[in-house]
């Protein structure tokens, strides 16, 4: 599958310091059906998870937006 960023998910990395290189290796991992999908991963270097929006249509994945979650996720 293809991955693009959006210019919005572009700007977002690097607000938040998020290298492509991890939000790439997170949606290499991930098994993705099509539609709209929420990613959250906790990384190492970050205080928080991130979340990652993508929607997937025709093969390729389309990244909308990704931040770090301004709290711990509840188990």
């Amino acid at each position: 599958m293809k991955i693009k960023l959006s210019r919005h998910a572009r700007r977002r990395a690097r607000l938040y310091r998020i290298s492509k290189a991890v939000i790439f290796s997170i949606l290499e991992n991930a098994e993705l059906a099509e539609g709209k999908h929420e990613i959250v991963k906790t990384v190492e270097g970050f205080k928080f998870p991130l979340k990652i929006v993508v929607n997937v249509e025709n093969d390729i994945i389309t990244v909308i937006t990704s931040y770090p979650m301004k709290k711990e996720r509840k188990k």
